[in-house]
């Protein structure tokens, strides 16, 4: 079992959406790619709620089969899509990959 962890810091603000718009936009999206890839065996997507500053505010916690099945999904056209706008909007992230 591949277990995909990522974290994002996002901007305040881009166009026109606030932070908090932002940050439904990629639960939204995230949690759409469920239905579109087979390969995703759990995804959990959820706001930060703690105000340390070293907090990330979004985090993604997904499991595949097998880091082939993690490359799939990686390479998914609508995976890609997510990633481009995730991409424009954070300032920072963090990706842990690990097997169980």
């Amino acid at each position: 079992m591949i277990k995909h962890i990522v974290m994002w810091r996002i901007k305040d603000l881009h166009e026109g959406m606030s932070k908090d718009e932002l940050i439904a936009k990629i639960k939204r999206e995230l949690e759409g790619l469920k239905s579109v890839i087979p390969q995703i065996q759990t995804m959990e997507i959820g706001r930060n709620f703690n105000e340390l500053p070293t907090s990330f505010d979004v985090a993604l916690y997904s499991e595949f089969e097998s880091n082939e099945a993690l490359g799939i999904y990686q390479k998914h056209p609508e995976h890609v899509r997510v990633a481009q706008f995730i991409r424009e909007i954070r300032t920072d992230a963090v990706v842990v990959d690990y097997e169980t």
